[in-house]
């Protein structure tokens, strides 16, 4: 049974990272500030509360523990955030990283899975993207990425450390047996925001645009379901601990759904019927983000297992209406 360090273990991807990690026999070992994080999240493995720049609990992690690589779900990742705040965003996106990555190469553990994201490939100029679209990110979230992916590079040039960044597009979903969900504060991210609203009359749904060059003149975006990513990144870990080289991967279904799609998906899940309004479009909204995960299928021989947007939404459904007021709510 191998160790594996899961930075930001306690929050939406990194919690059913861990799960799936425990489901293939492993221990993941914890590290969260439990900023934004929940401790309600984290089940299979030992638990660390703190962040990367106290550099002597990351020595007492790397000390006990046979750690044999990384995993890094630990970035904050609102857009607009990082717009009006780039100084919190630099600092944990990219400075906190580095203390990590400065005590794994002490530690002589040289294996590092990145989250990151397609908002490194800005606006696109072609679809579905793949990884040879120019990457030119509109915002200091996506200049964050790019920087930590250049930075692996560099290090994989002078230390050794071998990593692989994967890109997703929009996760989404929840763990099919509904132990694990999706519980942000805000939330940004669209099917819970239509489920919450579905749950919860009061929640006002809003629809940014409707007159973008699409079927239905709402943006479409890719969405991939929590557990295809869990299991992409366990073969990017195996592809390392093989002793494969550094690599890059999107993580997508290759599919686009529009807003409308999803809200109306959502409604025939709950039985419901689901209230919004239009408003005007928001900046920087691409019409549509639909990327090409050929290359990390054809690689990693991944194989997405839930990527049709009915089963998607019936797993978020299912979690939120047992959960309706998040990790710290009742479960009804």
């Amino acid at each position: 049974m191998a160790e594996f360090l899961i930075v930001g273990g306690a929050g939406y991807i990194g919690s059913h990272m861990c799960k799936y990690l425990h489901s293939k026999g492993h221990t993941p070992v914890v590290l969260d500030n439990l900023s934004y994080g929940h401790r309600q999240a984290v089940k299979w493995g030992p638990f660390y509360q703190g962040g990367l720049a106290d550099k002597e609990l990351l020595s007492v992690i790397f000390g006990s523990h046979d750690i044999q690589a990384v995993m890094h779900f630990a970035a904050f990742c609102y857009v607009g955030e990082s717009v009006t705040d780039p100084l919190k965003y630099y600092r944990n996106n990219v400075s906190a990283p580095l203390d990590l990555l400065e005590s794994m190469i002490e530690h002589r553990v040289l294996k590092f899975i990145f989250s990151s994201t397609c908002a490194t490939y800005g606006e696109p100029t072609s679809l579905p993207i793949d990884e040879s679209h120019p990457q030119n990110p509109i915002n200091p979230y996506g200049r964050t990425k790019l920087m930590m992916e250049n930075i692996l590079d560099d290090f994989d040039a002078a230390y050794g450390l071998k990593s692989v960044c994967l890109r997703y597009f929009n996760a989404a979903g929840a763990d099919p047996e509904g132990e694990l969900g999706e519980d942000h504060n805000p939330e940004t991210h669209l099917i819970p925001l239509v489920i919450r609203s579905a749950l919860d009359k009061a929640r006002k749904l809003t629809v940014f645009g409707d007159d973008y060059p699409t079927k239905d003149g709402t943006c479409v975006r890719d969405y991939i379901h929590i557990m295809d990513l869990a299991q992409a990144h366990y073969l990017a870990m195996q592809h390392l601990l093989d002793g494969g080289d550094s690599r890059k991967y999107n993580l997508g279904n290759g599919n686009g759904h529009s807003i409308l799609d999803v809200i109306n998906t959502v409604a025939k899940a709950g039985g419901v019927k689901i209230d919004f309004a239009y408003a005007d479009r928001r900046a920087g909204d691409p019409a549509a983000l639909v990327g090409s995960s050929d290359k990390a299928m054809n690689e990693l021989g991944w194989k997405p297992e839930y990527d049709d947007l009915e089963t998607i939404i019936d797993t978020a459904w299912n979690w939120h209406k047992s959960y309706p007021q998040g990790y710290d709510g009742e479960n009804s």
